[in-house]
């Protein structure tokens, strides 16, 4: 069958929709804390900020400048901004009162629905198994499978066979809409369940997950969706997941719960529970990657709202190798780059989503795009700036009795204003911020914590390279590509139809910044051999840490995590970056112009 994928703005006029749906508005005490705490710092730092203009003398100067107290005044604000998730996750489990865990009335017959289990050539049949053993008396299971590999497509039917009265398969004639198009094309013509729920390819769902869910809806009308918690797979045995699936766990217990209360609660694709009346009100799922994003802000422009179940936890995969994960990561970049080019502009406009629900919305949306800009930063901080304020001197370095003289470059005197321990203090805090919450759960089991930021430094924090391939492609293209993180073939695919020549390389990386591409990895290689050359004339050692790391990170990327002489490497870069720490605290160099790139994106 054809897909049939409704488009939102055809049907909804959103601006100018006023349901009479009871008033809910978040407490906006958050958003007042981080910027309130931004202001402070502005007025108490941006006044020696701008005396670093006095050092203008061109054009040139005036840009790279004012590019540089910009971006640093920006990074205040997003470690003003995790800072403020981790005090008010912690107000919001000691002392905000929740709401009863509602149930469904024993005299009342359970409600319908539907399982919705996408798939595209990712099929995990433990997965789709919790989907069909539910604890619940009224449900079906919906395999949605766009899969191309006919070997997935056998294994689905097997799978389905087993549960005749439990399972339906349903496959269309294209991918048009990608996860979006499969939902709609199901829920239009085959789907009449009032309530579904949508699990990925490899997610677990307890076994009372519609037990817990389904009450949320029925209890509240007003609730348009219920999202799930979300832990770490303890069944899954690579190393990769052993050396990072905590930061699953932390962050789904500091950076959702208080959504409750204090934000916009997020549908996040898996794992949730939805309305389907809500769904048809906006004319269907909206067709872009971020899906799930646009359809919880459409609904809550009608008035509706998202709830967040801590007491429901569903159980996760990390990305098996490195590949995946930076497979997910680019999808995940160009598909917020894509959300913001067609949404943002609505979402400002709305009259029915409050400025804390926007500002709840905006700055994780926002943290994926602005890492080109991120990019151009250490390029302005560590190539332009040198060159336009540095100047040459040794600095001796002196073991016992042996003594080296080597030349470095030094920013000017002009820069006095800002060597001071207070900008340190403010350094510090953004550079920590985004890891605070895995310092604070970890930090009495200090080697575990070691190994953990070690392990995230040469994953998390060297994803600046590709991210900024992402953004600067989706900027030429303004598409985004719908990448499946288990679909090995889905590159490799394109690859081998003989695009050899230079311009369908450069189309293909355009159009997909698919890291399986081997110019996406040179560009990272090439970003950190340059970056750490210059690293050893600036005697910036925390940044050649992170050099060292865009080095390690796409060399990972077919050799896997597991690699022995590269996970001889993996500690080098956290390990350079705690030295260059200790220097700028003990004040031997004066403040080191790059600290904010580790941890950006968690």
């Amino acid at each position: 069958m054809q897909s049939n994928i409704l488009s939102i703005t055809d049907n909804v006029d959103f601006l100018n929709v006023r349901k009479k749906i009871k008033t809910y508005k978040p407490n906006p005490s958050l958003y007042l804390f981080i910027f309130g705490s931004w202001i402070a710092a502005l007025y108490w730092y941006h006044p020696r900020m701008l005396q670093l203009l006095e050092m203008e003398t061109s054009y040139v100067d005036f840009i790279s400048l004012w590019f540089f107290i910009i971006f640093v005044e920006l990074a205040w604000l997003y470690g003003l901004f995790n800072v403020g998730v981790v005090l008010f996750a912690w107000i919001y489990k000691r002392f905000v009162k929740k709401t009863e865990i509602p149930v469904l009335s024993k005299d009342k017959p359970q409600p319908p629905v539907a399982i919705l289990y996408t798939t595209y050539n990712d099929f995990v049949e433990k997965s789709a198994l919790s989907c069909v053993q539910q604890n619940y008396d009224h449900y079906r299971v919906y395999i949605l499978d766009d899969s191309t590999d006919e070997a997935y497509k056998k294994q689905i039917d097997a799978f389905a066979s087993r549960y005749p009265e439990q399972v339906r398969v349903i496959r269309r004639k294209d991918r048009k809409g990608f996860k979006a198009g499969n939902m709609n094309h199901a829920l239009n013509r085959f789907i009449a369940e009032p309530y579904f729920a949508i699990a990925d390819a490899d997610e677990i769902l307890p076994r009372d997950f519609l037990l817990k869910m389904v009450p949320y809806l029925v209890n509240d009308p007003n609730c348009g969706f219920v999202q799930a918690n979300h832990r770490a797979n303890p069944d899954q045995k690579t190393d990769l997941a052993r050396a990072l699936g905590d930061g699953i766990d932390i962050h789904w217990r500091w950076y959702q719960p208080l959504r409750n209360k204090f934000g916009f609660v997020m549908f996040l694709g898996h794992g949730a529970l939805l309305r389907r009346s809500c769904w048809k009100e906006i004319g269907g799922f909206p067709d872009i990657v971020s899906e799930d994003l646009g359809f919880a802000m459409r609904i809550r422009e009608l008035g509706y709202y998202g709830r967040f179940a801590e007491n429901v936890i569903c159980y996760e995969d990390f990305p098996e190798t490195i590949r995946a994960f930076r497979v997910r990561h680019i999808k995940w970049t160009r598909g917020t780059c894509e959300f913001l080019t067609k949404e943002a502009g609505w979402l400002l406009r709305s009259t029915r989503i409050s400025w804390s629900e926007k500002f709840d919305i905006l700055f994780p949306t926002l943290n994926l795009p602005l890492t080109l800009f991120y990019f151009l930063f250490m390029i302005n901080a560590n190539m332009i700036m040198p060159f336009l304020f540095g100047e040459f001197r040794d600095v001796t370095i002196v073991l016992g009795n042996w003594e080296f003289a080597m030349p470095i470059i030094a920013l000017n005197k002009g820069f006095a204003p800002v060597f001071s321990w207070d900008f340190f203090a403010i350094t510090m805090l953004t550079f920590f911020a985004p890891v605070l919450t895995f310092v604070i759960e970890m930090v009495r089991k200090p080697i575990h914590l070691f190994k953990f930021l070690a392990h995230s430094t040469v994953v998390y924090a060297a994803l600046s390279p590709l991210s900024a391939i992402g953004v600067l492609s989706f900027l030429i293209t303004g598409k985004a590509t719908f990448l499946v993180t288990g679909d090995k073939k889905q590159q490799r695919s394109d690859s081998s139809k003989n695009k050899n020549t230079f311009r369908e390389r450069l189309m293909l990386l355009l159009k997909k910044s698919h890291p399986d591409q081997k110019e996406v990895r040179y560009f990272e290689m090439l970003s950190g051999i340059v970056f750490l050359g210059l690293c050893i004339y600036l005697f910036q050692i925390s940044f050649m840490g992170l050099a060292l790391a865009f080095i390690i990170f796409p060399l990972m990327h077919n050799r896997g995590w597991g690699h022995a002489r590269l996970r001889k490497l993996i500690y080098i870069p956290f390990i350079m970056i705690l030295a260059g720490v200790g220097l700028g605290a003990a004040g031997a160099m004066g403040l080191q112009t790059v600290f904010f790139g580790f941890g950006f994106h968690f």
